[in-house]
């Protein structure tokens, strides 16, 4: 009878230290993986205002190319 009880022994003592090395590991993972989600999202906001202004640009540019205006080429 002392075979089952030695597994579950063990994993009662392992559990806790388990517990205090495993902890910092997965806060690690998703403290980066939060870090990279926001750098993410803060480059695709930037690639989103190039866009626009680029789209800006060309709209008054071909709106002064339709007025007659010389572009300025």
């Amino acid at each position: 009878m002392p075979l089952p009880v030695a597994p579950f022994l063990v994993g009662v003592f392992l559990a806790p230290v388990a517990k205090r090395l495993v902890k910092p590991l997965i806060r690690g993972a998703v403290k980066t993986s939060v870090g990279v989600a926001l750098e993410v999202k803060k480059a695709a906001h930037e690639v989103g205002e190039e866009f626009t202004d680029l789209s800006a640009e060309i709209a008054a540019e071909m709106t002064t190319v339709s007025d007659g205006a010389p572009s300025g080429k």
